[in-house]
């Protein structure tokens, strides 16, 4: 089976063909090829069986003198040599990295409706070394002919992906590893940690013998993790926010009622079996009888309501990029070999009953392994709301769970204003975010990477 797993970003195709045809050799094989015209650096990796290509330097995005870019991959503008690495991962299912890179954490950005980029002063590269994947296979600039329908699916790629990027880049092997994604990144960075803590002690058991990727910080940003905490916490949400009452009492209570009877006990069966068919039918269960209503009742009371950010529809990241790397001249100068596609895959992902399934398992494991954990939620999102993530994070199963759980929050200030409030336990971070919608760092321009990773 061959498919290709593209890291991009910002376009930075860096190809990565799983099971593709190497040469015939034993070693790992370095060399430049030229492909319409395009220079590609290629790596062929043995132990994966997989071949990394990329362009560096394109010259799109990261244009910061001194800092260098590869296909997928931007330096730390600051002391790159010693700055950790991090994997971002954008949601969905199936968005494409680049979407997080050009509205919220890249290197550069779209302003005042610009039609080309400029640098973005608060980009995560700042501080770490930023490595943006695109997955599922479609999304992005990555291109194959494998199906990955669901997150566990995913999680063995990426490990695969990463290990070839280990040998092709040994300078970062022993740097601290952080993995930040958002949204529905709530069941990706949970399960893609826990697979590479697991993967990490089969290799210090002798059983598998591949590089240790030292992670030490996973950032989720208004993840949905868990549909059971969450979905009636959308109910507790619309009719009680900081912000404006949405919906009326009757309708509330209905909702409550629709929960008990109806959405509680299909998720159960969902956590129970876990079979596609179970949780299918748990996805379909509170889609039709809370988020589709709710929906319903939000466009008609305020046209063209965005559920990211219950303020004003307005106030929502814009999507510039998407024509801009659709463009022929961008595309070249990256070497791209297929076009870009905003998200592909969803689909798959909720057919699968993936979305249903609760992912606080895997986080908790997280969690006890001592890896440092930021859940942070602005605090006008209705998607992935800070009521429901405050929920998911009092009930990760570890050894300061009812201490964290029973702890109040604390303002949060920055240059003696307060942004949000937080709680904090020894490797477990939560923070609400005041005025911000469902893409947090859109709205807050924080380097929040230094909270995971210093």
């Amino acid at each position: 089976m061959q498919w290709i797993l593209e890291l991009a970003v910002g376009a930075f195709l860096a190809g990565i063909t799983l099971g593709g045809p190497v040469s015939p050799s034993t070693t790992n094989r370095r060399y430049l090829e030229g492909q319409d015209g395009v220079k590609y650096n290629v790596f062929e990796h043995r132990a994966t069986n997989s071949k990394l290509s990329f362009v560096k330097n394109s010259g799109i995005c990261e244009t910061t003198p001194g800092v260098n870019q590869y296909s997928g991959f931007f330096e730390a503008r600051e002391n790159p040599r010693q700055a950790p690495l991090v994997a971002y991962f954008e949601g969905g299912p199936g968005d494409a990295a680049e979407y997080g890179l050009f509205t919220q954490n890249g290197p550069c950005h779209f302003v005042n409706n610009e039609s080309s980029p400029s640098l973005n002063p608060y980009s995560f590269n700042n501080y770490a070394n930023m490595l943006y994947v695109d997955q599922p296979i479609g999304a992005g600039f990555s291109y194959g002919n494998a199906t990955v329908n669901s997150t566990t699916a995913a999680a063995p790629i990426v490990w695969n992906l990463l290990q070839a990027f280990y040998d092709s880049f040994p300078e970062y092997e022993n740097r601290d590893f952080g993995i930040f994604t958002e949204s529905y990144g709530g069941h990706y960075g949970p399960e893609f940690a826990s697979y590479i803590l697991e993967q990490n002690a089969a290799i210090s058991r002798g059983d598998l013998h591949a590089k240790e990727i030292r992670l030490v910080a996973l950032g989720v940003s208004n993840g949905w993790f868990d549909a059971t905490i969450q979905e009636k916490a959308n109910i507790e949400y619309v009719y009680n926010n900081s912000y404006r009452r949405l919906i009326n009492e009757t309708f509330y209570k209905e909702l409550l009622t629709r929960y008990d009877i109806k959405c509680k006990p299909a998720l159960d069966r969902c956590a129970e079996v876990g079979t596609t068919e179970a949780c299918y039918a748990a996805w379909q269960s509170y889609m039709n009888e809370i988020d589709y209503p709710i929906i319903g009742v939000l466009n008609e009371e305020y046209p063209g309501f965005y559920l990211g950010d219950i303020r004003d529809p307005s106030l929502r990241a814009p999507t510039t990029h998407v024509a801009y790397l659709q463009r022929l001249d961008v595309q070249e100068a990256l070497g791209a070999k297929v076009n870009f596609t905003e998200q592909s895959g969803a689909a798959g992902f909720i057919l699968s009953g993936d979305d249903a399934r609760s992912f606080v398992s895997q986080l908790s494991s997280v969690v006890q392994a001592g890896v440092r954990v930021l859940i942070w939620t602005g605090d006008a999102d209705y998607v992935s709301n800070w009521l429901g993530t405050l929920g998911v994070a009092d009930s990760i199963e570890w050894p300061g769970r009812e201490k964290f759980a029973n702890q109040d929050v604390r303002p949060y200030t920055l240059n003696g204003v307060q942004k949000g409030t937080f709680k904090s336990l020894d490797n477990l971070t939560f923070m609400r975010i005041f005025e911000a919608g469902h893409n947090v760092p859109f709205y807050r321009k924080f380097s929040f990477i230094r909270l995971g990773l210093d």
